[in-house]
């Protein structure tokens, strides 16, 4: 196929069509990439930042005609959809803000006679590979630390969002952005492999499947270059008998259902104290019923379909097989008349008597199912939450603060919540362990995997 097409998941139209990149096409690009990239980390870090802010500036004004794109490609509910730029905005001014502390060189004590530091330099050529489902927020995490770090960048969005990665390289050239520095291709998966095994290419931060970050791995394998992967997960939310009973429930069953719950840090899992069990399941449930699903260009909707049928069909099937081993479900589809087989609308869905051996507690769902069990104390809890291929984010509800850092340092995996979820704070690492990836984006950290260090052991005699 040499065209790429976005379906819209709101009614199956073709939304976006465009060529494939062609061989001489990515050829231009990483040329121009590679004449860019000398200038660029020669361009003092404070003309880099400036330049950031103005594109953010620029971005956050057009809120308003992104919002309506994103819904129309991946299906987000229109109410919710313009809340992405404003989170962008967050990470990239969070990012610009630490820039110069964290890019500065590392001054060592004096020693006489001697002048010692450590430099942090550019990678070079960054390869940015983008996920659908938040499209604007994955894609920052990478491409605004990369630029201000002095690194140029190649960015390839999701088939299903290709507007997005268009939209960020208009908002950047029209902030000054010199030409090169930032660029997008729309490329086949042959082409996307080509690329990664790209002599030019320097770095590699990819957000998507884990069979997709397989293959980034396989690629890249013998490179030597950085590699850095978030790969989804299958995250868990413990009620300790201590929590606040009514805003623990709102905050999870939220983690757990926002954007159709395709979220890869997501709730994906909850375990209670049993002797909040029964309560948790009633406030849920109900609070599950409040949704609204539908259209999601209509203002009413609160829950919008998932972004393809097959994504609808896989949850449908998780549902189905835990439910005929022995799963009680506590929503009845025929509340959300928009539930439609073989459509990507879905109802959500609240399991108990749920266990380990099902495959809706086991594999990431990427939609608006739970699974909820009840626990005896922490020991049980953070045995199931550990319990799991995948390690990216943790929340605990409690209002002991100590019994939360204790069990936060029990769990495996990037980010550990207390009394909240689903939420990326981007002056902290965004990190995950086992399946969840590998290496840091965001946070003065995340710019030590955006640069190699050069250390500089200067004799001031002979």
């Amino acid at each position: 196929m040499s065209t790429l097409q976005c379906l819209s998941p709101v009614d199956g139209s073709l939304y976006v069509e465009r060529p494939l990149a062609s061989e001489s096409e990515i050829r231009a690009v990483l040329d121009a990439a590679a004449r860019a990239q000398p200038f660029w980390r020669n361009t003092p870090v404070a003309d880099r930042i400036a330049l950031v802010r103005k594109a953010v500036e620029i971005f956050t004004e057009r809120k308003e005609q992104l919002g309506p794109e994103l819904t129309w490609m991946m299906g987000r509910p229109i109410r919710f959809a313009s809340g992405e730029i404003l989170g962008f905005a967050e990470r990239a001014n969070t990012m610009a803000d630490i820039a110069e502390a964290a890019l500065a060189d590392i001054r060592l004590p004096e020693k006489e006679g001697f002048e010692r530091f450590i430099r942090r330099e550019p990678l070079g050529i960054s390869f940015v590979i983008a996920p659908w489902n938040y499209p604007y927020l994955t894609a920052v995490n990478a491409v605004v630390p990369s630029l201000l770090a002095g690194n140029v960048v190649l960015l390839k969005h999701s088939a299903q969002t290709p507007l997005c990665a268009e939209r960020m390289v208009e908002v950047f050239a029209e902030a000054g952005l010199p030409t090169g520095v930032l660029q997008y291709l729309h490329l086949s998966h042959g082409n996307t492999e080509r690329l990664i095994s790209a002599p030019e290419v320097d770095h590699v931060a990819f957000t998507g499947s884990v069979p997709g970050g397989a293959m980034v791995e396989r690629v890249a394998a013998g490179r030597f270059i950085h590699v850095g992967l978030e790969l989804g997960g299958k995250d868990p939310a413990y009620i300790r008998e201590d929590a606040e009973l009514g805003a623990s429930v709102a905050s999870a069953v939220d983690g757990a259902f926002f954007n159709s719950g395709q979220s890869c840090c997501g709730i994906e899992r909850l375990y209670v104290h049993e002797r909040l069990f029964d309560a948790v399941v009633e406030r849920a449930a109900a609070l599950i019923g409040e949704y609204r699903l539908g259209r999601p260009d209509d203002p009413d909707t609160t829950l919008g379909p998932l972004v393809r049928t097959a994504a609808a069909d896989f949850v449908r099937g998780q549902v189905d097989e835990a439910l005929s081993a022995g799963a009680r479900a506590h929503i009845d589809p025929v509340t959300f008349p928009a539930d439609r087989p073989g459509t990507p609308y879905l109802a959500p869905q609240l399991l108990t008597e749920v266990n380990h051996e099902m495959r809706v507690m086991r594999e990431e769902s990427f939609g608006p199912v739970l699974g909820v069990q009840p626990v005896r104390d922490d020991d049980e809890a953070i045995a199931l939450m550990n319990d799991s291929d995948f390690g990216l984010t943790a929340a605990i509800y409690s209002t002991d603060l100590e019994a939360a850092k204790a069990i936060g340092d029990r769990l495996q995996t990037g980010t550990v919540f207390l009394n909240r979820c689903d939420y990326l704070d981007p002056a902290l690492a965004w990190t995950g362990v086992k399946k969840s990836g590998r290496g840091c984006t965001l946070s003065s950290v995340g710019y030590e995997h955006l640069t190699r260090p050069k250390s500089f052991h200067l004799k001031k005699r002979p």
